[in-house]
């Protein structure tokens, strides 16, 4: 069951910012994707509300490999999950993928069997091998860094027959072979304010009013995360998930799993 919620970040006006602040958020976002997740960020920010919610994630993680189960509380699937931070954010698990794997696990076989998924950002991928191995027919996608790790794990997991892996870059047309989605996950992808607009464009692209499902999940780092949802709220609108059982502790991690829908004039 999903219901209306009043999120932070609904009915907001555009954020109150000069130009040259932006321009200089922009220029270090660029140089420094990851300065917003450490715990070291302080000189970024900007009062109490921004203070870094994210653990900072050692260097020394390379080609380890990790098991994760779901749901956590009752096993139907599990993974195994070669992380290596070489590859900069995406080539280590974060707590909303592993929310957002867990949802969609306690939802069972049935909710995903036979359905075209993708899953945008998808890192090591696990949000899609956990898609896959409930039944979904998946494409996993990211930029080419991490299409070698994305591969690894799913030859790791024997989900070759139900988990593709592609080239996706927001706001580029994507791949001509992925079929257009009946289900889109998406987890942990509001971090590098640059990419705010083409994550929504891309969003929208493969999205088809009134029939595409979408599943966004996403940790608040920082105020400015409001204006990836200014851009978003032009084409979607969007509830809090409300029957996942563990939505009270993930909550609390400043952490929320959202269902967007595509407006019907966007």
């Amino acid at each position: 069951m999903m219901a209306t919620t009043s999120l932070p970040f609904d009915n907001l006006p555009e954020p109150v910012a000069s130009l040259n602040e932006i321009a200089l958020d922009e220029i270090l976002d660029r140089s420094d994707p990851l300065r917003h997740l450490r715990t070291d960020a302080s000189d970024f920010a900007r009062d109490d509300e921004d203070a870094v919610v994210v653990p900072s994630q050692p260097r020394s993680i390379l080609g380890e490999t990790i098991r994760l189960s779901f749901p956590v509380d009752s096993p139907l699937v599990s993974i195994s999950l070669k992380v290596d931070a070489s590859h900069g954010c995406g080539g280590i698990a974060w707590p909303a993928g592993e929310v957002l794997s867990n949802y969609i696990a306690f939802r069972g076989i049935g909710y995903l069997q036979g359905k075209n998924i993708i899953e945008l950002g998808s890192g090591t991928g696990l949000v899609g091998l956990v898609a896959g191995a409930l039944g979904g027919i998946v494409w996993i996608t990211d930029q080419a860094p991490l299409l070698g790790i994305m591969q690894q794990n799913v030859t790791l997991n024997d989900l070759q027959s139900c988990v593709s892996v592609r080239e996706l870059n927001w706001g580029e047309t994507p791949p001509s072979d992925i079929p257009r989605p009946e289900l889109i996950l998406a987890a942990d992808c509001v971090y590098f304010e640059p990419a705010f607009p083409l994550l929504v464009q891309t969003l929208s692209e493969m999205a088809v009013s009134g029939s595409t499902e979408i599943l966004f999940c996403y940790k608040k780092r920082r105020k400015a995360d409001k204006r990836f949802f200014t851009m978003l709220k032009k084409k979607f609108v969007w509830k809090e998930v409300e029957d996942d059982p563990n939505r009270g502790i993930y909550n609390h991690e400043a952490i929320s799993l959202l269902t967007l829908t595509k407006r019907l004039c966007a």
